[in-house]
Parts: C-alpha cells; sequence; structure tokens
C-alpha cells in the first residue's frame, strides 16, 4: 500500500498516549501494511467546506480513529463523514468506551456509535480488525481518499 507507517507518529509526535499505544499494537501484530495520518477525508459542513484527517489506515481498508475525549462538535463531524463516505469502514478505539457523552446525558460512547453504527473498541484494536480481509469496496474507498488527499 506504501504508507508511511510508525515513523510518522515518531517524527511528528504523537498526539496522544493511546494512538502511540495502538501504533505500538499495529506494530507487532500487523505488520507494515498501514499508515499513520497519511491523508485527510474531505466532507462538507454546512456552508463551509472541511477536512477530517483519521488517524490509522489499514491496509485491508479500516480506518481506525482514537479517542480519549469525543466532543460533541468531533461527533457530529463523524455523522457527517459517514453520511458523505458511506464506503468508508470508519472504526472507533476510546480509551474509555464507557464514558458518557456529556455530563448531563446517560449516553456513552459505545451506545451513541451503536446509535449510528459505528464499529468500537475499548482501548485496543481488536485482532479480528486486523486480521479481516481487505474488502474490495472499503479498499477503494479508503485509496481514493489517499491519492487525493
Amino acid at each position: 500500500m506504501g504508507l508511511s507507517q510508525e515513523a510518522a507518529g515518531r517524527k511528528h509526535g504523537w498526539r496522544s498516549g493511546l494512538e502511540k499505544a495502538v501504533a505500538s499494537i499495529l506494530a507487532d501484530n500487523y505488520g507494515g501494511d498501514w499508515g499513520y495520518e497519511v491523508a485527510s477525508i474531505p466532507f462538507v459542513q454546512p456552508a463551509k467546506e472541511r477536512k477530517y484527517t483519521p488517524d490509522f489506515f489499514l491496509g485491508n481498508g479500516i480506518i481506525i480513529e482514537t479517542k480519549g475525549r469525543w466532543m460533541r462538535g468531533d461527533r457530529m463531524k463523524m455523522l457527517m463523514v459517514q453520511e458523505q463516505h458511506p464506503n468508508l469502514d470508519i472504526r472507533f478505539v476510546f480509551s474509555n468506551a464507557r464514558s458518557r457523552i456529556s455530563k448531563k446525558s446517560k449516553t456513552t460512547y459505545a451506545a451513541y456509535c451503536e446509535r449510528y453504527g459505528f464499529l468500537y473498541a475499548h482501548k485496543v484494536v481488536p485482532k479480528a480488525w486486523l486480521a479481516e480481509p481487505p474488502e474490495a469496496v472499503r479498499v477503494a474507498a479508503m485509496e481514493a481518499i489517499i491519492e487525493g488527499g
């Protein structure tokens, strides 16, 4: 796939300890077919064109976003990206999937993902995700983003 790998994170600095931990898991268990923040995904926020840069792109077409805090703006952004890029397979790894989306809400990050069809994990990337074979539609969608980014 020709993606830059852990070197990008080391060179520019990981944005969180969770990103660094996921990179370590990928390096130890997935081999070299992944990249860190190798492209941005364009999306349109009403009246404003924006870009979202996912954390990890896997060679099998899965995109992993790590989150400690998942603020309202980030959740809204992900819904817009999901709507505008339905063939991308974006999954979340949360530092705590049981965290509530706000102090006043009983909805957890996990429940929010389930409501809107996002796959998620708690703290670590499931090995099942790493073992999933490439799916042509999601790989093509991801490659189109990387080539256009």
